[in-house]
């Protein structure tokens, strides 16, 4: 792939810029198919394995069991979970205020099961290090936020300890896209949902056998 971008470029610049040639050799040569992976879904049994793994009411707990809940619910990526502040959380209407790439803000809903778990998190917050922090999580110690690369740690480790192998929020991203579809989702509200670029919707329509 990026030896064909790179000939057609220096060809282009050998006809056009340089006229040292009529035509491009690369012009009917066809960009070469390029196979898609597949993320595995991560089901609600992985997920109810990982939740009892966290089960407890201390603030890690109740943190690391939010964490999760809003993952699965959303459907977000790592960094628009991992990086949000305590105002883009919004209880009463139970939905949240994401960040996406290329300023594509949103806000997604995320139901009950969630709402409840955030609202625990939020009442052990309140009284940890580093609760006037605007941002939504906190490391364990040191009164400092809890940052998106912490948080993909904290997963795969929970995933060591609960027998689920190779658990990162992506999964939980392509598990919302899965279920949305078998529901009979429409495509155009899932990336607009999922704050997708085209190349996502088709991998999930090559999944899906078209």
């Amino acid at each position: 792939m990026n030896k064909r971008k790179c000939l057609k470029q220096f060809f282009n610049w050998l006809q056009l810029d340089e006229e040292a040639i009529d035509r491009s050799p690369m012009r009917r040569v066809r960009e070469p198919s390029t196979p898609t992976k597949l993320v595995p879904v991560l089901g609600d049994d992985d997920t109810a394995k990982l939740l009892e793994a966290c089960r407890g009411r201390s603030f890690l707990a109740l943190r690391d069991t939010a964490l999760i809940r809003l993952y699965r619910s959303t459907g977000a990526r790592l960094s628009e979970i991992g990086n949000l502040m305590l105002d883009d959380l919004d209880l009463s209407n139970e939905s949240v205020h994401l960040h996406g790439k290329g300023a594509k803000d949103r806000r997604v809903r995320f139901g009950p099961k969630t709402a409840r778990p955030l609202s625990r998190h939020l009442r052990a917050r309140a009284t940890h290090p580093g609760a006037e922090l605007p941002a939504l999580w906190l490391a364990e110690r040191g009164g400092r936020a809890l940052l998106p690369n912490g948080i993909k740690i904290r997963l795969r480790r929970f995933g060591e300890s609960a027998g689920v192998t190779h658990v990162h929020a992506h999964r939980w991203r392509h598990s919302f896209a899965h279920e949305w579809k078998l529901a009979g989702g429409d495509t155009g509200d899932l990336m607009v949902l999922l704050s997708w670029a085209s190349d996502d919707a088709a991998a999930l329509r090559s999944e899906r056998g078209g």
